[in-house]
């Protein structure tokens, strides 16, 4: 039944093709976003999650 649903359609072959087209494009896009990131902002990112917050409590409830 699905199958005859979506051979009726027309130019249903180009939909596979442009969604190949935008999930090469975002990650390219990502990757060059990544490869020109300015290397003292890649310093400090990498050094976020073990920097210690003062106004954290570590006292339990």
């Amino acid at each position: 039944m699905y199958k005859e649903v979506l051979r009726s359609i027309e130019n249903i072959e180009i939909y596979p093709i442009i969604s190949l087209l935008i999930f090469v494009l975002f990650f390219l896009g990502v990757f060059i976003w990544v490869k020109t990131m300015p290397k003292d902002l890649v310093d400090h990112l990498k050094s976020l999650p073990m920097e210690k917050d003062e106004d954290q409590t570590t006292e339990k409830p």
